[in-house]
């Protein structure tokens, strides 16, 4: 039975905004928890059928690009700008549908142009983000490209339809949707793997090769695409197009747009020098014989980094983001600070344990994830893994001050965060150069972790300047004894990883990696809840309040 007490109403309020969040969040997160496990499949099954040395570095570039460019030319700027401009033009009579369908349009096109001009530079992109390959893996990496290139496109259209969705509330089909790129990946990687050897060298690729990875990549973004217009249906919305885009309101939208392309333009500039820093050092360790992190293993642990970021901040404040867009537009400042609150404290409950916990289970998680590769080649991720997530707070951090600039329609601070952000990362990855070759991933990693605190730290500041007070004192209490907790939990942990080498088990086997992870992982996992919630970490109390509850209701 509900309070209907004053207090008990006042209480259920308090609470509203976290359970619906918690809710939205955790429709998400469903989404990500199975498309990422299906990457992880997909990545798992490319480097048992590629491996990690220059024939899957041709593909790596090949496969990066399409994501690049795309963000580069819409990613960012629609992502930027169609929520706010959604959440103003539902205020409309129409419900803002004709606003809605003339973005869409001149998105459209302005991606189908994009995208034929960057697949018929396909030869001269290559080599932009390669350094020192010969002209066989030149040609292997184009033939790659032209193939994937066209998915620019796609992920544009899914990015529209999606961001549509998400301005209504509906958040779940936008989430689900990737699974369906990965599973037709899947299905290509297996029959790739089926019908030819292992690590195949650069010379001997043929077309045929080439056509069945590269192709079902691209028919899985199109699938992706595809996927979200009968959930737009759904709703009541449909796309007519509608040209003329003087005098309706777009723009303080185009404002935003320009200053969005040029922080993608500014981050990808940054991307440029780590793909040459990359490339440069798997070319050097693929001379030498050596084993050690190219660009392919570089992407193999940025797919582990990204999969706690994609899960838990990416599926918070994408449905906070709505919220913060609605109280900006409203000019609530102090709703828009209480959000800001949340969605600092409510992702560091598993942020701030899994950056602990991935520093020293690193090893079993790459060799559990990527069952193809080699010790050594599992070790090269695994250091370059373990580097980029002791940056995974402030990079969760910067992602949500942007989306608070965001909601203001104020896309020039974001810019230069990113320019920021750039030129830090840079000046580290360019002194890899001077290291040994095997020492550039980790180097690059450690790059990205420090490059994003200094950003989420400056632009802290300017939000505060912007906002007054930001009330962090509630985060900062739970972000130090959760990380008090996460300490405590890694003695016992690395305590049992010693035993259970002790006693025979071979991390260096996946079998014994998986024994290891289970063990050390739910060994960490309680600890550190448990330490957290005799600390009076709110947002743990209320992670475990189903468990405790049942718990208690038990018949003794």
């Amino acid at each position: 039975m509900s309070d209907t007490s004053p207090e008990g109403r006042a209480e259920d309020e308090a609470e509203a905004p976290e359970g619906s969040l918690a809710r939205s969040s955790a429709v998400m997160a469903a989404g990500t928890i199975v498309s990422r496990l299906l990457g992880f499949a997909r990545a798992a099954l490319l480097a048992s059928a590629v491996g990690i040395g220059l024939a899957a570095d041709t593909f790596q570039v090949a496969n990066t690009l399409p994501n690049q460019f795309y963000l580069l030319l819409a990613g960012g700027v629609l992502n930027a700008v169609l929520v706010p401009q959604i959440t103003k033009a539902s205020t409309h009579a129409d419900g803002g549908d004709r606003f809605v369908n003339r973005l869409i349009t001149l998105s459209l096109a302005l991606l189908l142009g994009a995208t034929l001009v960057v697949t018929a530079a396909a030869p001269l992109l290559v080599r932009l983000f390669s350094q020192n390959w010969s002209s066989t893996a030149l040609g292997l990496a184009t033939a790659f490209a032209l193939i994937c290139l066209p998915q620019v496109f796609f992920y544009g259209l899914y990015t529209l339809l999606g961001q549509v969705l998400n301005a209504r509330g509906k958040f779940a089909a936008y989430m689900w949707a990737p699974v369906l790129a990965n599973l037709v990946a899947i299905v290509g990687l297996v029959f790739f793997r089926l019908a030819h050897a292992k690590n195949i060298p650069v010379a001997d690729w043929t077309p045929s090769m080439v056509w069945l990875l590269a192709g079902t990549a691209t028919l899985g973004v199109v699938a992706q695409a595809v996927a979200l217009w009968l959930p737009l249906r759904r709703i009541g919305f449909r796309y007519r197009p509608v040209w003329g885009f003087r005098g309706v309101g777009l723009g303080s939208a185009s404002r935003v747009a320009v200053w969005t392309f040029a922080a993608v333009a500014v981050s990808q500039l940054g991307f440029i020098v780590t793909s040459k820093v990359m490339t440069r050092a798997g070319d050097l360790l693929d001379e030498r014989h050596e084993v050690g992190a190219g660009i392919a293993a570089y992407g193999f642990a940025f797919l582990l980094f990204m999969l706690p970021h994609s899960l838990f901040t990416v599926s918070l404040v994408t449905a906070l983001f709505t919220r913060l867009s609605q109280s900006a537009h409203r000019g609530d400042d102090a709703e828009v600070v209480s959000d800001l609150g949340r969605g600092l404290r409510m992702p560091a409950v598993l942020l701030l344990p899994a950056t602990v916990a991935v520093t020293v289970l690193g090893p079993q998680v790459a060799r559990v994830a990527f069952p193809g590769n080699s010790h050594e080649q599992t070790l090269a991720i695994a250091g370059v893994m373990v580097a980029m997530m002791t940056g995974l707070v402030p990079f969760g951090w910067l992602y949500l001050v942007q989306r608070v600039f965001y909601a203001y329609e104020d896309a020039k601070t974001p810019f230069r965060l990113q320019v920021l952000v750039t030129v830090v990362a840079s000046a580290v990855n360019l002194t890899a150069l001077l290291a040994a070759p095997g020492r550039a991933g980790v180097i690059v990693g450690l790059g990205q972790t420090v490059s994003n605190l200094v950003a989420a730290l400056v632009g802290f500041a300017l939000l505060r300047r912007r906002l007054g007070s930001l009330h962090l004192s509630p985060a900062v209490r739970v972000y130090v004894r959760l990380a008090v907790a996460s300490l405590v939990a890694a003695v016992p942990t690395l305590v049992l990883l010693w035993l259970l080498g002790r006693l025979g088990v071979e991390a260096e086997r996946w079998s014994g990696a998986a024994v290891e992870l289970a063990l050390g992982g739910a060994v960490f996992v309680a600890v550190a809840l448990g330490v957290a919630h005799a600390l009076r970490v709110e947002e743990v109390g209320q992670l475990l309040d189903p468990v405790t509850r049942r718990l208690r209701r038990r018949p003794a």
